[in-house]
């Protein structure tokens, strides 16, 4: 009697689908890149995050939220976080600083007790994995007036603010070309400085009082400027190094005639 034919096997198609995900997910990312004539950096990051995770399997942090990450660490670190605050929009990482911690009332001047948590987001902004990010530093008042010698109306109060903050960064060393200082007034408020009887709310006048840092990844035109200056200032630290170390080497002992 002869033996039974073998049983085929069914084929195993499981793996199409992760197959055909990831190659949706390619198309769609160089769709965007050939429909932006000026690219979404924060789009970039996340569509490059959403291929490395379901192609690769694996999660992905993008240079944006370790940014974000490390600086919530900070704030942490140095009990800042009732005045600090850290969160993330589509552009990139927005930094809220209260302005009563920051600032004495009524004037531009920095407190004392506010340059540490300056200085350490300085430090981690100027790292070279960060360098290449934007920093916009916008001053915010709540709604009552000032008129002083300094400060005739809320506007010149916000811009000084902002341009305190940027003079800060850049007396850290921040290259001047990433800050820009923008003075807001009461025009963009966080929350209502007034209920509906035109009664003041106080707490939320105090909200508003506040400095933003909006922390942006640089177009890609940007990007390759910002590299070149970084990559310049590299060499010339080095030639610098080279040329002190010569300096130093003690000259040479005198032939023997």
């Amino acid at each position: 009697m002869p033996p039974p034919p073998p049983v085929e096997e069914p084929v195993d198609e499981s793996w199409l689908a992760t197959y055909a995900d990831a190659i949706t997910l390619l198309m769609a990312f160089f769709v965007m890149l050939l429909t932006f004539a000026e690219y979404d950096i924060p789009a970039f990051e996340e569509a490059a995050q959403a291929i490395a995770e379901n192609v690769g399997n694996r999660e992905q942090i993008s240079t944006t939220q370790e940014l974000k990450l490390e600086i919530q660490d900070v704030v942490f670190e140095m009990q800042a976080d009732q005045v600090v605050e850290v969160a993330q929009d589509k552009k990139g990482i927005v930094i809220e600083l209260a302005s009563r911690a920051f600032f004495k009332p009524g004037s531009a001047q920095l407190r004392q007790a506010a340059i540490p948590v300056l200085q350490k987001m300085s430090t981690m902004l100027t790292a070279p994995k960060f360098a290449c990010y934007n920093v916009e530093v916008e001053g915010h008042t709540d709604d009552i007036p000032i008129k002083t010698k300094a400060f005739p109306s809320n506007w010149e109060l916000s811009a000084a603010r902002a341009s305190r903050v940027v003079r800060y960064f850049v007396e850290q060393k921040m290259q001047s070309f990433r800050l820009l200082a923008v003075g807001r007034a009461e025009t963009i408020p966080k929350v209502p400085n007034r209920d509906a009887s035109g009664k003041p709310i106080k707490e939320n006048q105090t909200t508003n009082r506040r400095i933003e840092l909006h922390v942006e990844r640089m177009s890609l035109e940007q990007q390759k400027r910002c590299n070149e200056r970084t990559d310049f200032k590299d060499v010339l630290k080095k030639v610098q190094k080279r040329k002190q170390a010569q300096d130093q080497m003690p000259a040479p002992a005198p032939a023997n005639q």
